[in-house]
């Protein structure tokens, strides 16, 4: 057996990786990178654990699995053939998947079936999977569920108000970006100390966007629902929606579903509002009035949703940043921070300019918390093996 764990976030255009080492002790990064998009003009990046480049070149639109052939191939000449396990990002876990699963052809066919919960990203997802038992049929491979984190959630923060039959068929609230928020929950004890135990709001801000209400360093409540539509804004993902709205646009508006699902999935959030991107650093920079209205929406949901989260909990003593947004745009800390001065957050603007990581010291505090989801994989796959 090898010495090293792979991990793999299979999306749409991408293909994201990460090498770990781990021979003694936990597991430690060797180098991570992405091929970006696939099926056009692909590129391939890789970088050590230290940040040094160790590739970037072009390939020529490449699918997903040869993506992954290519990428193997590197890896082995690069590193030898080391590899012991492959751990994958797997957004819906449904009811059934709630730990780190090995995967089997019965595991997979219960996968398959999560689809329509989560189309934007698990069909991606299992397509890594399959493309990699072609390649290597004999490789232990190991699903992690971004709904798993939030399985120990109180009945009352998963049901909707329908009918008991669906409730038990699955309609209930799952929540994603668990493994984010299940790193978050294991550092936060050395970043903020004794606070860490009481009551944290995490916000994950990147192209999915949502907030996690923990106790205990466990999720009591989450922004996500049933899919990972619901909640807050996000680059192209409507958050929120009353339900009215779905039902005028296929009674009225004489829509196909499949039409609905692609305007909600790929043609709202901060694209739909601005018309111009879903990306936040150009609408950062952006002066036009669409622009302002949508980076002002995505900061009025995050402060709305923060007030119920805070209610779940029974009050605030933290509340942190992390993801692509939430780490690396500075102003949207800073106008979130002082929109929830009614928590008892006074921020420090230089220690905010300066990228934290704590933002706010007093008895409310904010901080800026790099989230890695593919370490927190990598120690699901360890321990799995381990067992």
């Amino acid at each position: 057996m090898g010495d090293a764990i792979l991990t793999l976030n299979g999306g749409s255009s991408s293909l994201k990786f990460a090498l770990f080492g781990a021979q003694a002790g936990p597991p430690a990064l060797i180098c991570n990178g992405a091929v970006t998009g696939l099926g056009g003009q692909a590129r391939f990046r890789a970088r050590e654990a230290a940040g040094a480049v160790l590739a970037d070149q072009l390939l020529e639109g490449p699918s997903q699995g040869a993506a992954l052939k290519f990428l193997l191939s590197w890896l082995e000449k690069r590193f030898g053939d080391r590899l012991m396990a492959a751990g994958h990002r797997v957004v819906h876990g449904g009811l059934e998947f709630t730990v780190p699963t090995r995967i089997d052809e019965a595991v997979m066919a219960g996968l398959e079936a999560l689809v329509p919960l989560a189309p934007l990203h698990q069909p991606h997802n299992l397509a890594a999977i399959r493309a990699l038992s072609e390649l290597h049929p004999d490789l232990p491979q190991i699903a992690c569920f971004d709904t798993a984190f939030h399985a120990g959630q109180p009945d009352v923060a998963r049901r909707f108000a329908l009918p008991r039959a669906l409730h038990d068929e699955g309609v209930r609230r799952y929540g994603f970006h668990g493994l984010s928020y299940e790193y978050i929950a294991g550092v936060l004890p050395e970043v903020i100390g004794d606070a860490a135990r009481a009551r944290v709001v995490v916000a994950h801000l990147g192209s999915g966007a949502s907030l996690c209400a923990m106790h205990g360093g466990k999720s009591i409540a989450t922004t996500m629902g049933f899919t990972a539509l619901d909640g807050l804004v996000m680059a192209r993902r409507c958050g929120a929606l009353d339900p009215g709205v779905v039902l005028y646009l296929l009674q009225q508006k004489g829509m196909a579903a499949e039409a609905v699902s692609d305007m909600l999935y790929n043609r709202s959030g901060l694209l739909g509002v601005s018309g111009i991107s879903g990306d936040m650093r150009e609408l950062l920079e952006s002066d036009s009035e669409e622009a302002r209205q949508a980076i002002e929406l995505f900061i009025y949901r995050i402060c709305a949703e923060m007030g119920a989260m805070a209610a779940a909990l029974g009050g605030l003593d933290a509340l942190v940043f992390t993801a692509g947004i939430g780490e690396h745009a500075a102003e949207i800390r800073a106008r979130v921070c002082r929109a929830a001065g009614w928590l008892g957050i006074a921020l420090d603007e230089e220690a905010n300019r300066n990228g934290g990581p704590c933002i706010a010291p007093g008895k409310t505090g904010a901080w800026v918390i790099p989230t890695d989801e593919d370490l927190m994989i990598a120690r699901h796959v360890a321990a799995l093996l381990a067992s």
